[in-house]
């Protein structure tokens, strides 16, 4: 699955959260997910948290396949900027 079908997936998910941050998600030479507020894109953006991670990883996790609570304690996902905004990503994925 490319980055942009997983922007696709994500659209209507991010459009009706309410979410009021923003985040990027970073897969590396895979691309990049933009979600600031309730708009999602695949453009590189400053944003408030920068979650980065395989795009294996960011897969599994959308499928609930990947806790992130242990992605993140083993390494597979790294997060820098407002941890806070990282916690409140249940309502997106």
């Amino acid at each position: 699955m490319s980055i942009q079908d997983i922007a696709n997936q994500m659209k209507a998910k991010v459009e009706a959260s309410g979410f009021e941050r923003s985040v990027k998600f970073d897969t590396g030479p895979d691309g990049v997910i933009v979600i600031d507020g309730t708009t999602i894109s695949t453009t590189e953006a400053p944003t408030d948290c920068t979650v980065k991670l395989s795009m294996d990883d960011f897969e599994s996790l959308l499928a609930g396949d990947l806790n992130p609570t242990m992605a993140f304690m083993s390494g597979k996902i790294k997060v820098e900027g407002d941890m806070s905004v990282a916690m409140s990503l249940s309502k997106l994925v």
